[in-house]
């Protein structure tokens, strides 16, 4: 995916988050969701935190340097301290306060991102567990992080009970780039037909494995979110 590409959609994500964030209700913030020991309030505290850590390289460091601190003294992976970190820094703001900071936030961030030159998106590293490989900045920059929204925003609408906003230019886009990531993962040839407004039909080699469901379900499945059968429990990365 292209630079611009990525950040059209990462636009997009952002405010179709947003949208959602100022349709909840009192009551859908205190729902459970697929993420164990987070409700609604803290998954959207997640993403605040995750948005803070892309828009401001000193924070990022902040965050970094924290988690790591809190991962060693746990025992933990140092992604899910950093999680933790974001969600216990902002349990004290108000729901209306977790949308007026987003709102705040994500305009920043875009641009940071944005602002990101080929060369740094270039520099390899580790991510660490569970995803011991070698990743580049712009593989986190243009695609994880808003895969990652875009799959709370999907987390939020089930638990929530809301409508989950679709649309072939948009979500076919970050679907499409899930499937193209899973096959290149899982190395099989497979048929694919994935319904819905963000689905479509994809295919590698000859004679393999053929699914057919919801885009929707197939992202949640590959995220680690559900059980699939097959090359479906091959996972992708959010």
């Amino acid at each position: 995916m292209e630079h611009d590409q990525a950040m059209t959609l990462a636009e997009t994500e952002y405010a179709r988050f947003l949208a959602l964030v100022d349709r909840l209700e009192p009551e859908d913030w205190r729902q459970p969701t697929a993420c164990p020991g987070w409700d609604v309030k803290a998954m959207v505290a997640h993403v605040l935190g995750m948005v803070h850590y892309f828009g401001d390289g000193e924070e990022q460091l902040r965050q970094a340097k924290a988690a790591g601190e809190r991962a060693h003294q746990h025992h933990v992976a140092w992604i899910d301290a950093l999680t933790a970190l974001q969600v216990e820094e902002r349990t004290a703001l108000s729901p209306a306060e977790l949308g007026e900071c987003l709102r705040s936030a994500c305009p920043r961030t875009l641009v940071a991102r944005q602002a990101t030159s080929a060369e740094e998106r270039a520099v390899k590293f580790n991510p660490g567990p569970p995803y011991d490989e070698e990743w580049s900045r712009g593989y986190l920059i243009d695609v994880i992080h808003t895969r990652d929204v875009w799959m709370h925003r999907s987390d939020i609408s089930v638990s929530a009970g809301h409508t989950f906003v679709l649309t072939a230019d948009h979500d076919g886009m970050i679907v499409a780039d899930v499937v193209d990531d899973w096959a290149r993962r899982h190395g099989q040839a497979f048929s694919l037909v994935l319904t819905g407004p963000g689905g479509g039909s994809f295919s590698q080699g000859d004679g393999g494995e053929q699914h057919e469901l919801d885009a929707v379900e197939f992202c949640r499945i590959v995220s680690g979110r559900g059980e699939g059968a097959g090359l479906l429990a091959a996972e992708v990365p959010f």
